[in-house]
Parts: C-alpha cells; structure tokens; sequence
C-alpha cells in the first residue's frame, strides 16, 4: 500500500518538527503533506492536501481541537480524525470521540506507537493510549445517570453548572480551556436538549431536575 496522507494539527513547533521528522524515515510509511499551527489554517488549507489521517491537538489558540475535529468531519467525512493530546480529561475525550475522532493517543505515545496507530486508523481501527482505553471503559462501567445528567453531556453539564454560578461565556470558556465558539455550541446544544430558547428557561429546568 502506498504510504499514509498524514497532516497535523499542531501548535507547538519543537514537537511537531521533531514527529514530522520521525515521519520521513522510509520504513514508517508515513507522508506528511502539512503540519498547521491552529485550525484555521488547517480549515483553510486541508481541501488542497487533502490526507488520510490528521493528527489533532485539543488545546489549539483560538478554534479548539475538538470543535475543529466537528468541522472537518462534516466537510470530509471520510477523514480520519486522531487526537495527540497532552489532556486524558474525560469529558475531553467524550466530546472528541462524539465530533468525530477515529482515536485518542497521550502525547507521551512513543512516535513508534504514533505510527502503528495512524495506520491502525487507516485500516479500521481505533487507536487509544492504554489510559484513554481505561477511562473508556470506566464510563461504561458506571451506573446509568438520572434526571438533567441522562439528557446532557458532560461537558454540557459542566457549562449548565457554571453558568447557574453566573458565570459568563468567557469565564466558561477559560474555566474549562475551551474555545469561546465551543462554549456557545455547548449553549445551543443544551436550549435544543432542554427544549428552551433562552438562558433563563435553561437555567430554570437545570434547577428543577437536579
């Protein structure tokens, strides 16, 4: 097989140089056609270098990771989505995985491992660091949730609670190092699960069934 049309999504330099370069070695089949350092420029620039597979960091400036995962996805469908992340915060890992991510590697993954992973995501599969794949399963294990929690994600939940506390879309967004945009899809995914169209509705039924 020819080797893998691999991009990255990736705002710290060093470390993006230092994989691209572990990339080049023949026997890695790995081809990478871009590396972007926030995710408008991947927006902009992946139609033309169109890969396989993106490797996409989460806490990028400006547009986050997840959110940019959600985009590209529903612009190419058929890319496949890898986080390489420093972050194993479950709610991170939910969000990413329902945007759209194909797997979710910790950036402590060996660039050997990096490798097996993006051609494990070409063939089918769905990579995940040993932690990821942990909390992956904890999930699952838990007892089902009841009330508000059964309908809201929980990074939704997360949000509904600061902004009960008063907190502004900002402050939200700096709280949980999500991007202003992400906490504003957040706002309008609760209004459309809760069936209300303004803060104060939202706020209303979160007090009610918690």
């Amino acid at each position: 097989m020819p080797a893998v049309r691999t991009a990255m999504i990736e705002d710290n330099g060093p470390y993006a140089r230092s994989l691209e370069n572990f990339f080049r070695h023949p026997e890695h089949d790995i081809l990478c056609v871009a590396v972007y350092p926030h995710a408008e420029a991947a927006l902009a620039g992946i139609p033309a270098d169109l890969p396989e597979v993106v490797l996409v960091d989460i806490h990028l400036p400006a547009m986050g990771g997840v959110e940019c995962i959600a985009a590209l996805r529903d612009r190419h469908p058929a890319l496949l989505c890898l986080v390489l992340t420093t972050f194993d915060d479950s709610c991170i890992l939910f969000d990413a995985l329902k945007a759209g991510a194909c797997g979710f590697l910790l950036k402590s993954t060996p660039p050997a491992e990096v490798v097996a992973a993006i051609h494990q995501a070409r063939t089918g599969g769905s990579p995940m660091s040993p932690q990821i794949a942990r909390k992956v399963v904890s999930h699952f294990h838990q007892q089902p949730k009841s009330g508000i929690k059964s309908v809201l994600s929980e990074r939704e939940h997360e949000v509904i609670e600061l902004l009960a506390k008063g907190g502004r879309y900002k402050d939200i967004a700096s709280d949980l190092f999500i991007s202003l945009d992400t906490v504003r899809s957040h706002i309008r995914s609760i209004y459309d699960k809760l069936h209300v169209s303004s803060r104060t509705e939202a706020l209303n039924k979160f007090r009610d069934r918690t």
